[in-house]
């Protein structure tokens, strides 16, 4: 055993920006790895899982780029990272990692059994590559697409699907994971939706330049920059138990937090019912128990 001086470890962001085609992700993240390395994009690398769109910017300077085959699974996600930490990488790009996440539902489709319980095949694969995102000893920028979302809304006992604005193509949770999320609009300009750097927070929407990426920089090297991970509140998980859309986010949630499972029981129980009985309104008998085992 050996006691040491404490030190300051300077922090590597994790930053993910989300925003439909057309948003400019690629290009607001390659200027903000311009400005994360002082400009030297020698230290910059690309994933790219977007058929190329990651060297239509090559006029910026001479970033490096890895292009990713499918399939688009966790593990080669987690390959190709650790590629460009052996090249010793300053930032890496993860261009998109939408396509993961749609691997991975395929592949639970395709398990034959119980959907529920074969999110626990799923679950810690997807936990690998966040895992690995977080560990990275380089700055990260994750993009990820969105798409229209929908919630059902209850009327007159009826169930009506309502828009509710645009959601990610990933796991519902996985913003709590990142420091920053910049959300892009297809005017291109940014409002960040979650900020644990308080240099965004309720700040106007504003256009991403490598001048954000630089504040950034500063931010990570300076005194106030933690290494710790968030840790959510039970009322947070409550929030996000209601927030839940399917039954593998609830599973994922649950699995996420065992120190609140005991307290949150009834509330899981309650909002797998709902989900059960929205995906599965004919195996329902009147008095609301289920007719199946």
């Amino acid at each position: 055993m050996q006691l040491r001086q404490s030190e300051r470890k300077k922090a590597k962001i994790k930053l993910a920006l989300q925003g439909s085609a057309g948003s400019g992700k690629t290009y607001s993240s390659l200027l903000l790895a311009q400005g994360l390395t002082n400009g030297d994009f020698s230290k910059v690398a690309v994933i790219d899982t977007e058929n190329g769109s990651a060297d239509l910017y090559a006029h910026l300077g001479q970033y490096n780029v890895l292009t990713l085959a499918p399939p688009f699974t966790p593990e080669n996600y987690i390959k190709a990272i650790e590629v460009c930490e052996k090249a010793g990488m300053e930032v890496i790009v993860l261009d998109s990692i939408s396509q993961s996440w749609e691997e991975l539902l395929d592949y639970h489709s395709s398990l034959a059994g119980n959907s529920f319980t074969n999110w626990a095949k799923v679950t810690p694969r997807q936990n690998a590559f966040i895992d690995k995102i977080l560990q990275c000893d380089a700055h990260v920028i994750a993009t990820m697409r969105t798409k229209q979302d929908y919630v059902l809304n209850q009327k007159d006992g009826k169930f009506t699907p309502e828009k509710v604005g645009l959601k990610a193509v990933q796991r519902n949770d996985l913003d709590y994971e990142f420091t920053i999320v910049f959300d892009v609009d297809i005017k291109h300009f940014a409002v960040s939706s979650k900020d644990r750097t308080g240099l965004f927070m309720d700040k106007p929407e504003f256009k991403i330049t490598s001048n954000t990426g630089k504040k950034i920089l500063d931010w990570c090297n300076s005194g106030n920059a933690t290494d710790k991970p968030i840790v959510l509140t039970e009322q947070e998980v409550f929030q996000q138990v209601q927030n839940c859309n399917t039954m593998a986010e609830l599973l994922a949630l649950y699995n996420q937090y065992p120190q609140f499972q005991e307290n949150l029981k009834p509330d899981f129980e309650v909002k797998k019912s709902l989900l059960l009985k929205l995906t599965n309104p004919q195996n329902f008998s009147t008095n609301g128990h289920t007719n199946h085992h």
